[in-house]
């Protein structure tokens, strides 16, 4: 409490004690309201702070219209600061200076001549040098201010009025931007395109409940006088949509190679508000410290015409480095931090897009009522006059007779007032009109100019009547501004590199993607497979290696997805469109040097997948996996739909085990699985319930003994398909999928060949149709193809045909089955020897059934 002292009571003065707490919050919120409301913030209708709209303002006192000639910039700035602005002089000739100057507003509301600075940071020559009048586009701000169309307010010392806001007929607020430092706020608004913001406003009107996103299609982001790249739509998104944001701006500029073999970087556009010469000199500050390499020389070559930086680049750097470091280090990258706080009703807010729109179309809408109702009065006013001269010319000579009769005007006024039941307005206009107004030609005149006025009349009280007649009268003059002053786009927006995704540059169109059995992977475009005349090795083409061939032909979009599975049970990504491209005849390249499976790892399925982001297709297809020793998992795909570079565990194999089989399903597939042992078993797929990533799985079938284990696993959804076996022996057949009784999984099976002596283990199950081929290696290198429609259907239990003769001791290493061509090709050796001997046909001597009994 500050302590107060009371005088002599017969003293009047006294020392009141006041609380300094109270006084200075008192005191402290008094000014920060009027720095808030008074000076920093602009209006949200007009987008001007005080010191613009009365710089404008002041200039219309002073009749400096686009028409007429420039006046000194002193001359303005002490008519502004003597009449409206009691500030220093410097606050006026900045703010009017920066009105003016092209770099600083994407539309100028002021004409300037002489000094006006320089985009350098140049300062402007003192005000008693300059020249200034309006701008064309500022006189649209200005315009019908006559009109009653915006409220007034008594000057600083009470002698004046000035505007509380100008009409403005564009949202100059977005147009121009603002920017401005309250206490305890701040604003920060970009500009935009002029015919962006007007495409915008004439869409809230026609829809008044549009949302920021449709309004965005029409205001893509800032549009900045200096142009630049805004790098990102991420952030202009965000303050579009919010109020708040952050403008990533990059200078344009392009490697251009001269001489030679040298480089060099033109910058030909700068990020908005920075300052040319500074950066230059900030730059060149970074290259002598050694802290930017690759740069040999900096000029300067901006002129009149525009701006043009040149960056010489040394001889063993790489340019498009060079840049990335200046974006980096210097200016020519910055951010623009967008905070579109405005006075709404004399309250600071945080605005998006649609509320910024509609706010200047709610004041729009009250400058057209005010000026029509303005209109009205004054058509009515004139009317009326109009209706006493002519009640004067219908009894001329009355007229005329009473006000000769008259002694004083006064009692002629009232003479005529009380005898044609005039008011006293029209008695006056009556008693004012010139004796050449008595012609008949000039009667006439009257009478025209009357029936003009009423049919005026009726127009205006038909806008006042009629809000949808009000909204095509701001959309009409909204396009008459588009017109006159809309130009393009300065700035040009682009992805940046976060958002940038690299299936943005890549045609989603199908593929062939081939895999060979050693492992060699590439995609073909679909246009190379063209339909062929005869079959063979041609069509499905490889350079690949003698004993390699293409094991895996399937159609995938470029941005379809491939899994890969170990034998260890991890699962890896690849994108099709991040498979390497080549011809139908060439190799590819190993797996392994694309995605990151180590050297030792097999690669044991392949599987194509649409899409890891729709969720329906996620949780209705599962993928369903098989070790050897007889364990069989069902995960859901959507476990999958999170792609890591060094990949995922996909199941929990045991010591001793590993993957053999994966497979899409959509979760109504039967399975079969086969053991070496020759015996099979056929279950639903719904009978494997789905389990996590991390889990081991579930027992698919028993196995015969310790030896045992399973050799493949097949799903059937196609009807027509049947259960092909090839023995270790070169025996083989196809059973119908109905010789398979259903079972519950986990159970011994059924026989499904007869194995014996004669045939070998089995060592493989396919599931195939007519339209295969099937490929099948030796351990010796032998390679032989034989077309499944060549292949009867037979009995589960019998032992199968000769496939193929073996030499000695060797042995059917692995079956593959691929797409039917129709010329059988020929047996293809390592050595390129064969002893004379080919692969014999099917032997359908050895087609006998070996045994009819089954265990089961």
């Amino acid at each position: 409490m500050a302590e107060g002292t009371e005088n002599d009571p017969n003293n009047e003065d006294r020392i009141i004690s006041i609380n300094i707490d109270e006084e200075m919050r008192s005191a402290y919120i008094d000014y920060s309201m009027s720095v808030i409301v008074s000076r920093a913030l602009p209006d949200v209708r007009d987008g001007l702070k005080p010191v613009h709209r009365r710089v404008l303002f002041g200039m219309l006192d002073l009749g400096l219209n686009n028409n007429k000639p420039y006046k000194k910039s002193a001359r303005i700035v002490g008519e502004v600061m003597g009449k409206y602005h009691p500030h220093g002089d410097s606050s006026v000739y900045d703010t009017m200076v920066r009105m003016a100057q092209e770099w600083s507003l994407r539309y100028p509301l002021v004409e300037g001549q002489g000094n006006y600075g320089s985009i350098d940071g140049d300062n402007p020559a003192a005000m008693r040098y300059t020249e200034a009048r309006l701008e064309k586009i500022a006189e649209e701000m200005l315009a019908d201010i006559n009109k009653d169309t915006i409220d007034y307010q008594l000057n600083f010392d009470d002698s004046l009025q000035e505007p509380t806001v100008l009409p403005a007929k564009f949202p100059n607020l977005l147009v121009n931007g603002a920017s401005g430092i309250a206490v305890g706020m701040a604003t920060n608004m970009a500009p935009h395109n002029l015919s962006e913001v007007i495409d915008a406003t004439m869409a809230l009107i026609d829809n008044r409940n549009i949302e920021v996103a449709e309004l965005m299609t029409y205001v893509k982001g800032p549009d900045f006088p200096t142009g630049g790249i805004i790098y990102g739509y991420e952030g202009p998104r965000e303050a579009l949509e919010t109020g708040r944001g952050r403008v990533v701006l990059r200078a344009r500029a392009e490697i251009e190679t001269y001489g030679s073999d040298r480089e060099r970087i033109i910058v030909t556009e700068i990020p908005y508000q920075v300052n040319k010469g500074l950066m230059i000199e900030r730059t060149a500050d970074l290259v002598n410290e050694k802290k930017l390499e690759g740069i040999s020389a900096i000029r300067d070559e901006s002129n009149r015409e525009g701006i043009r930086i040149v960056y010489e680049i040394k001889r063993e750097a790489n340019a498009a480095i060079v840049l990335n470091n200046l974006f980096k280090y210097t200016s020519l990258q910055t951010s623009f931090s967008v905070n579109n706080i405005a006075l709404v009703h004399g309250r600071p807010m945080m605005l998006n897009l649609r509320d910024l729109i509609h706010h200047f179309v709610e004041h729009r809408h009250e400058v057209v009522v005010r000026r029509t109702k303005f209109e009205l009065a004054e058509a009515q006013k004139r009317a009326h006059i109009l209706e006493g001269l002519l009640i004067a010319l219908d009894h001329l000579d009355e007229v005329i007779k009473l006000i000769r009769a008259s002694q004083t005007p006064d009692e002629a006024r009232e003479g005529l007032i009380s005898k044609f039941a005039l008011s006293d307005l029209q008695a006056r206009a009556i008693l004012d009109m010139t004796l050449r107004r008595l012609t008949g030609l000039e009667r006439d005149k009257i009478k025209d100019e009357y029936d003009g006025l009423m049919k005026l009349i009726d127009y205006l009280n038909g806008i006042l009547n009629d809000e949808g007649l009000r909204m095509q009268i701001i959309k009409d003059e909204l396009l008459e501004i588009k017109e006159k002053y809309g130009d393009e786009r300065r700035t040009e927006m682009v992805h940046s590199s976060a958002e940038m995704q690299t299936e943005d540059f890549i045609e989603d169109e199908n593929v062939v993607i081939t895999i060979s059995r050693e492992g060699y992977l590439k995609r073909t475009s679909l246009t190379e497979y063209r339909r062929q005349g005869r079959g063979g090795k041609g069509s499905i083409g490889s350079n690949s290696r003698d004993e390699d061939f293409i094991e895996h032909l399937l159609i995938a979009s470029n941005h379809n997805y491939m899994l890969f599975f170990t034998e260890t049970g991890k699962c890896f990504w690849l994108r099709v469109f991040e498979i390497p491209e080549g011809s139908r005849t060439s190799k590819g390249r190993a797996i392994q040097n694309i995605i990151n499976i180590p050297k030792e790892e097999k690669i044991k399925a392949y599987i194509k997948v649409v899409n890891l982001k729709d969720k329906d297709y996620l949780e209705n297809n599962f993928i369903i996996m098989c070790t050897k020793k007889g364990v069989i998992k069902k995960t859901s795909l959507e476990a999958y739909s999170r792609p890591r570079a060094n990949g995922i565990n996909a199941i929990n194999v045991n010591d001793g085990d590993s993957l053999l089989e994966a497979t899409l399903t959509t979760g109504t597939s039967e399975i079969v699985m086969a053991l070496q042992s020759g015996r099979a078993i056929r279950f639903n797929e719904s009978t494997v319930r789905p389990m996590g990533r991390t889990a081991t799985g579930v027992r698919g079938i028993s196995l015969d003994s310790d030896n045992d284990e399973v050799v493949g696993m097949i799903s059937i959804d196609n009807p027509e398909t049947t259960v092909l076996v090839v023995s270790q022996k070169g025996y083989g057949k196809r059973t119908d999928i109905d010789d398979y009784r259903v079972t519950n999984r986990g159970g011994k099976g059924v026989k499904t060949l007869s194995v014996t002596e004669k045939t070998g283990k089995l060592v493989a199950i396919k599931g195939v149709t007519d339209d295969e081929d099937l490929m099948i290696i030796n351990k010796s290198g032998v390679i032989i193809r034989i077309a499944v429609s060549e292949l009867r259907v037979m009995g589960r239990a019998t032992q199968g045909v000769r496939l193929i003769t073996l030499k000695g001791n060797d042995e059917i290493a692995s079956v593959a089955k691929i797409e039917h061509e129709e010329e059988v090709e020929e047996a293809i050796e390592v050595e390129g020897e064969t002893d004379g001997e080919t692969p014999s046909a099917p032997d359908t001597d050895a087609a006998a059934p070996a045994s009819d009994e089954t265990t089961e």
